[in-house]
């Protein structure tokens, strides 16, 4: 008998990028973390830029390794199809602080106001 599987595929995109800007903020390199981890630099290189998926292991050994919550990662509010900007662009809000987030949300009121006053053709 087969127990139900979610066929839903998680999209390690957002994770690599978290893991390479926790890794360079203390700056280390990817050969110091892979082994910490006790794996190859080239596994860390795709997991950061590739997206690639890593073990479930390796996951839960580097988001410890750099105190990263994956709640982003895994629940995405039922948004199946989420654009790889839009995700990006939540990283590195997930990970400034109150003062570079001020910044970031006077921002996009200035691009939202400015695109609510264009002319209209």
């Amino acid at each position: 008998m087969r127990m139900y599987q979610n066929e839903r595929r998680f999209d390690f995109q957002g994770l690599g990028l978290a893991l390479k800007k926790a890794r360079e903020a203390k700056g280390w390199t990817q050969a110091y973390v892979a082994e910490l981890v006790d794996r190859d630099a080239r596994t860390i290189m795709n997991i950061e830029n590739k997206g690639q998926y890593p073990s479930f292991n390796l996951f839960v050994k580097l988001v410890t390794l750099f105190d990263i919550s994956v709640d982003q990662f895994i629940h995405t509010d039922g948004r199946e199809e989420t654009s790889p900007y839009r995700k990006h662009i939540d990283v590195l809000l997930n990970s400034m602080n109150e003062k570079e987030l001020v910044v970031m949300e006077a921002t996009a009121e200035g691009l939202k106001k400015a695109r609510e006053t264009e002319v209209q053709e």
